[in-house]
């Protein structure tokens, strides 16, 4: 007689009631929460950034000139001050997402995702015994998460959210696949670098049929099989647009708002 496969809960079912996680709880709400990107190491950045009215930060470890102490560092401010830390990490290795978690991140998000296996493994490694193989031995991501070692060891498997991007062509090739990984919560498109993999450059218009039926497919795959899925965008106007179809945007991100606005009061200024 065939084992029964044992169903955990998910950041999507989750009975559990943490105020502090404010992205997870807008998600199971509808309330469409807005993040941005932060890619400069200082924790008075992200105490900055958190106190714009965001519900999350994404901490770009990827892209990003983030190092660990400064991962650390912004995760504790970003948390203190009620808005959800979100770590990119720079990629799937097993000690990479535990040194993140062990941050106290309210979630992960992992880059360059192109088959349901590599999928599998965030997962895996995501989730502590015997869900999963993360290993436990930091008395700090309790702290982020507002509560004790034991308390955050019997909820964060089921709140913490596994954020995993789509942006080749490879991971569009499998979306269908990679979304229907249990413990995956929610899909984000990255669409510069989808761009790259499907049309050459960067960025796109928006308009091309390759660029929107790839958005539409992963779109489509994350909703048939019960995931949240957000993107990218570049202003508050594209975000509002989006609302449509997508669960959260990120709006750009630290290093663009900077620019953008010195390059923009500038030009008035020499105008």
């Amino acid at each position: 007689m065939p084992a029964t496969k044992t169903v955990y809960p998910t950041a999507h079912t989750t009975q559990v009631d943490n105020p502090r996680l404010k992205v997870l709880n807008k998600l199971r709400k509808g309330q469409y929460p807005l993040m941005t990107f932060m890619a400069i190491p200082s924790v008075r950045m992200a105490q900055i950034v958190a106190l714009t009215g965001l519900d999350g930060v994404i901490i770009d470890c990827e892209h990003g000139h983030i190092g660990d102490d400064s991962m650390h560092n912004s995760v504790a401010a970003i948390a203190a001050l009620g808005v959800s830390p979100i770590i990119r990490i720079r990629g799937p290795a097993p000690d990479i997402i535990k040194r993140a978690l062990d941050t106290g991140a309210h979630g992960i998000m992992v880059p360059q995702i192109n088959t349901a296996e590599e999928a599998q493994q965030i997962v895996q490694y995501s989730k502590f015994p015997p869900q999963g193989l993360r290993g436990q031995g930091s008395a700090f991501p309790a702290i982020g998460h507002g509560l004790t070692t034991p308390e955050y060891m019997l909820s964060a498997n089921q709140t913490i959210l596994t954020m995993i991007q789509i942006e080749t062509r490879a991971g569009v090739d499998d979306v269908e696949a990679i979304c229907a990984v249990p413990g995956v919560d929610l899909v984000f498109i990255g669409p510069n670098d989808l761009a790259q993999s499907l049309l050459g450059y960067v960025p796109a218009r928006g308009d091309e049929p390759e660029f929107v039926a790839a958005i539409d497919k992963i779109v489509t795959a994350a909703k048939k099989h019960g995931k949240w899925v957000g993107r990218l965008v570049n202003n508050g106007t594209l975000a509002k647009g989006a609302q449509k179809s997508f669960d959260t945007v990120a709006i750009t991100g630290d290093t663009k708002a900077i620019q953008n606005w010195y390059i923009g009061e500038i030009g008035v200024a020499r105008s």
